[in-house]
Formats: C-alpha cells, structure tokens, sequence
C-alpha cells in the first residue's frame, strides 16, 4: 500500500508528538520502523516534497553483461575472426580493462549468430589395421580423443 505524501507527513507528526513513544506508535499503524525512518530522513532532508513519491529507476541485472559491452565483443571478434572466445575474452581484458569471460564471450557471439557449427570428422570402420603391428605394445598412443566412426556411433579414445 503506497501512501500520499500528506498521510506520511500525518504519521510522522503523530509519531513525533506520541507519547506512548516510537515503535508502539508505528506498531498501531502497522509501519515498519526502517520505513518510518527512511521517510522521517527524506523530509528532514526536503521538507514535504521529499515525502513526495518519485519515479522508480529500474537498473539491469546486477549480473547482466551491459549492450555497449556485448557490442564491444562483436566489435572486436569481427575485426579479429581467427580467435576463439578465450583469446578474445583475454584480448578484451588486456587492452579494454573490461574482465569477460570466454563463455561469456562464446554465449554472446553465438546469441549474433557469429559462431560457426562445428566441423566433424567422419570416419568409416575397417576391417581391420592399415598399418599392422609387428611387435606388442608397438601402437600405444592415439592421435585423436572423440570421434565418430560410422556405423558404430560416438567413441572417446583415450591416450595409453
């Protein structure tokens, strides 16, 4: 319940000339005392006009990337294309002094449609090895860690 600037006057000369003292005053009006408090500071402050209601200023997210930041990235990933969002998020921070970070950056080249979709690779399944061992253990080490082989689906290698 918002309340005109002439009825917070009203309480706060009730509660200055009560005499049954502050907090059971506010009480019988049902007013929180930081309340009362922050109303009886705004008119010591401006007289009655600072009992008057202002306009609300809504601010962004306190975790929201500001737009001329956003546009900053863009700016700089377009005039550097050949680096990926960590090289990018670590170019802002050096030479702009604005921390971003790479998924960040990421999230926000993806949301312009300035990420490409991703390359894949796909591998047929042989038989068997083109190159064939002659001794044990002379194969120990993959090139790759993630593939697709057609036909038997997603693999992860990992190096022995």
């Amino acid at each position: 319940m918002r309340l005109s600037a002439g009825e917070k006057y009203e309480i706060i000369q009730t509660v200055t000339t009560s005499e049954i003292g502050v907090k059971r005053t506010l009480a019988s009006f049902g007013i929180a005392r930081s309340t009362f408090y922050r109303w009886y500071q705004k008119y010591l402050e401006n007289g009655y006009d600072g009992l008057k209601q202002g306009h609300r200023t809504y601010k962004r997210q306190w975790n929201s990337i500001p737009e001329d930041q956003k546009n900053l990235v863009v700016e700089v990933a377009l005039e550097h294309s050949e680096l990926s969002s960590r090289e990018l998020a670590y170019k802002i921070t050096d030479e702009q002094g604005i921390f971003i970070s790479e998924s960040s950056v990421y999230r926000i080249l993806k949301q312009r449609n300035l990420i490409p979709a991703p390359n894949h690779f796909l591998l047929s399944a042989a038989n068997e090895f083109k190159d064939k061992t002659e001794f044990v253990h002379q194969m120990w080490q993959t090139d790759f860690t993630y593939f697709k082989i057609v036909g038997w689906g997603w693999y992860y290698l990992s190096t022995v």
